[in-house]
């Protein structure tokens, strides 16, 4: 009798021991002013962010509200910023300037095409690239790390050039 209690008593007290409040973390959509990756696809509201979703001063929403897009985008096998991916990095470098206690990531990715490792190293030069260029710009090294997840993370699934092209990107994130 006392077993059975205890085995229904069990579940009961894990329930209640969980946060019933919904939680912030989850998906959230890119910010953007429209730039536009190879093959011509709009980065405004593309993809997801490593980040705890858009409170109020977040950098997501500073992002936002300064119309800059949180991504930058590749050419294929590419690793260097375009003219448009440098407009991009200084709205980023100018909104770190005005907000010196926020730290952020640059999350590096690629394509589906290639190997897991080269993708993975192909993803770190691009969120090195976009790094350096926020360190040209003034940023202190301590405030930007870097990730890469190669391929893993798609923001849009699928196996064609438009597809490719919005997953050839370096995306900013809050730290």
């Amino acid at each position: 009798m006392r077993s059975r209690f205890l085995a229904l008593l069990a579940p009961m007290l894990i329930l209640a021991a969980c946060d019933t409040t919904p939680s912030s973390t989850g998906t959230t959509t890119g910010t953007g002013t429209g730039s536009t990756p190879p093959g011509g696809i709009s980065s405004t509201g593309l993809g997801t962010s490593t980040g705890t979703g858009v409170a109020s001063g977040s950098l997501e929403e500073m992002l936002r509200r300064e119309g800059v897009s949180d991504r930058v985008f590749f050419a294929t096998d590419g690793a260097s910023l375009t003219p448009e991916a440098r407009g991009i990095v200084d709205g980023w470098a100018r909104l770190l300037r005005q907000n010196p206690q926020i730290a952020a990531a640059i999350e590096g990715h690629a394509d589906e095409r290639g190997t897991r490792e080269y993708n993975l190293a192909l993803g770190d030069r691009r969120a090195a690239a976009a790094r350096n260029y926020l360190l040209s710009l003034g940023i202190q090294p301590q405030r930007v790390t870097v990730v890469s997840y190669g391929k893993e993370r798609p923001a849009v699934v699928g196996s064609n050039e438009s597809a490719w092209a919005q997953n050839r990107r370096a995306v900013l994130v809050p730290n």
